[in-house]
């Protein structure tokens, strides 16, 4: 029986679930498809995350149950509550912890865009008000649960701004690109293998049960200097970053549903948006990892591809 249920294998599930393997632990990895780390202690299933039977029976002897799901966000309405509500029947089933790989929707628009632990779940839209119900229901079942936040990601696989933008221009070999942010402006980036460290971290001690907690990530940067420490590191020629006008991004919204989506959330980089997670270091000792080495696991990832590509 697996010591650990991870569902998904993106980079963060992936991560938490190699992590745990390295130390000598068993893992079972849920996708759709069965995918996930090649590794002899990780087992790879091929299950839908919201049948509750399966779930259960899959997590039958684990002692933590992670929520490394991530749904396209045009579904999250659909699929979220379904899957969340059968990762706590499975959890609860096998008296194990549920540990949710969660981010900072839930607060929405802060005052000069600082997020602590203590800030209000303020959110108004849909997909923050969707955090907010599922932290709630969790804490209400009764199960023993904890949440780790953490704002935009950075490192290999990683799905972000900097990922859907900025990469693929200087993978085209473009001297300049146009971003839907304020690219002068602070922002916190935490690098994947944080966040799989903070969750397993907290699923293993009782003090962070029943309470959300910030990961550990670096200093604030703006897209810009992202950029530009990025272009320094992979040795590759320096990008010209362009704003792109906010409007736009809501106007395509109105005929295309990812556009409508990612509008949903430009507060997030038309405005400061800063990360304290400095209780979690206070408490367990846990610090970020330097920014130098995510964005190395970037390179060489951008790298591998390329020459497979070739």
């Amino acid at each position: 029986m697996p010591q650990h249920l991870v569902i998904g294998s993106g980079p963060i599930g992936s991560a938490v679930a190699g992590r745990l393997a390295d130390r000598g632990e068993s893992v079972r990895v849920v996708t759709r498809s069965g995918s996930g780390p090649d590794h002899p202690l990780i087992e790879r299933v091929a299950a839908d995350a919201a049948d509750r039977a399966r779930l259960t029976d899959l997590a039958r002897g684990a002692e933590v149950v992670y929520n490394c799901a991530n749904p396209k966000y045009t579904e999250w309405a659909k699929l979220w509550f379904p899957m969340n509500d059968a990762m706590i029947a499975a959890a609860r089933s096998a008296g194990a912890v549920y540990a949710i790989t969660g981010n900072l929707y839930g607060y929405g628009p802060q005052p000069g865009g600082l997020m602590t632990e203590t800030s209000p779940l303020a959110a108004t839209g849909r997909k923050g008000r969707i955090r907010i119900k599922m932290w709630q229901d969790a804490l209400a079942s009764g199960v023993r649960t904890v949440e780790a936040r953490a704002s935009d990601y950075v490192g290999g696989g990683a799905n972000s701004v900097f990922s859907a933008v900025i990469l693929p221009a200087l993978l085209k070999g473009s001297s300049s690109a146009m971003a839907p942010a304020d690219v002068d402006l602070p922002h916190s980036f935490t690098y994947t293998g944080d966040m799989a460290q903070t969750l397993i971290t907290l699923a293993a001690d009782d003090r962070a049960w029943g309470k959300a907690w910030h990961v550990p990530s670096v200093a604030p940067l703006t897209i810009r200097e992202l950029t530009d420490r990025y272009c320094a590191l992979a040795g590759v020629a320096p990008l010209t970053l362009h704003r792109l006008p906010r409007f736009v991004m809501r106007t395509a919204g109105l005929a295309v549903p990812m556009a409508h989506e990612l509008a949903e959330m430009d507060y997030q980089f038309y405005a400061p948006f800063i990360l304290d997670a400095s209780l979690t270091e206070r408490t367990f000792g846990l610090t970020a990892t330097p920014l130098d080495v995510a964005l190395r696991e970037i390179a060489d990832n951008a790298a591998a591809t390329a020459a497979r590509t070739m």
